[in-house]
């Protein structure tokens, strides 16, 4: 997977890839460069065999102040409607690499996390934050829906409909004790253990069964649209599946020598 990307950082270890928006200085907004370049290294994802799990860092002190008031806003008050099509899409074509990229994505959120910001957030599996993560969906404080990229879908599943519904609405921020109690976020850290944690979590992942990770994930986003009986179905054939890589007979011949299964992800 490469790590010579442009419009952010990425960091490449162990098979762990941490990935951040690199202009602390005004709280890491996103650009129409930034927004292109992570959307195409999501969907790169899918094929790296060098990644296994994706910490998607802050900077700074702070995770993102959302679209970049000067390169995005400004510029989208100028274009006709196929432009703005254009540019929606390709930010909801975002989330959905996210979503889709067969590897755990972890988001580790200190301080300013608002507009997109909070929708990077919303699209990772798991989300750690410090006591000064202030998480705000602020579509309508510019005079736009609280419909962005994927809001109304995804936040009511993770919060429930009447909390996702207040924060659309009205654009406050959540705070980072209520992130928690309402489950958006996972736990909460300090902030000088926050890149450990996400680190840890990470490596504890990382040391599991890689392809039946990816299976949870697929599963976790395709059974949205199903009935019961069909995930139920689903996951008998997805579990069929994982019953013939080999690390489920590696976890098999560990349990009867005793010993913990060393996972190589096949």
């Amino acid at each position: 997977m490469r790590s010579d990307v442009k419009h952010f950082q990425c960091e490449i270890k162990d098979r762990i890839a941490t990935v951040r928006l690199d202009r602390p200085d005004r709280k890491n907004p996103l650009t129409f460069d930034s927004y292109a370049e992570l959307r195409d290294w999501f969907r790169d994802l899918v094929y790296a065999d060098d990644v296994d799990v994706v910490i998607f860092g802050s900077n700074g002190g702070n995770f993102s102040s959302g679209g970049d008031v000067h390169d995005i806003i400004g510029p989208l008050t100028r274009m006709n409607m196929k432009e703005l099509l254009r540019f929606t899409r390709m930010t909801g074509d975002l989330v959905k690499a996210i979503v889709n990229c067969g590897k755990p994505v972890i988001a580790a959120v200190d301080g300013v996390c608002v507009g997109a910001g909070a929708i990077i957030a919303m699209a990772s599996d798991l989300r750690l934050a410090t006591a000064e993560a202030k998480t705000a969906f602020l579509f309508t404080r510019v005079g736009l829906a609280g419909c962005d990229m994927g809001a109304c879908a995804i936040l009511p599943r993770i919060i429930g409909q009447t909390r996702a519904a207040e924060l659309l609405y009205t654009g406050r921020a959540m705070s980072a004790e209520e992130g928690e109690r309402w489950g958006f976020y996972n736990r909460l850290v300090t902030g000088e253990t926050l890149e450990n944690e996400a680190l840890k979590l990470a490596r504890k992942i990382q040391a599991g069964p890689n392809f039946a990770h990816m299976m949870t994930k697929t599963m976790l986003a395709q059974e949205w649209a199903m009935s019961i009986e069909q995930a139920i179905e689903a996951e008998a054939q997805a579990q069929a599946i994982c019953m013939q890589t080999g690390d489920f007979e590696r976890a098999y011949n560990a349990f009867v020598a005793k010993e913990r299964p060393v996972f190589e992800g096949d």
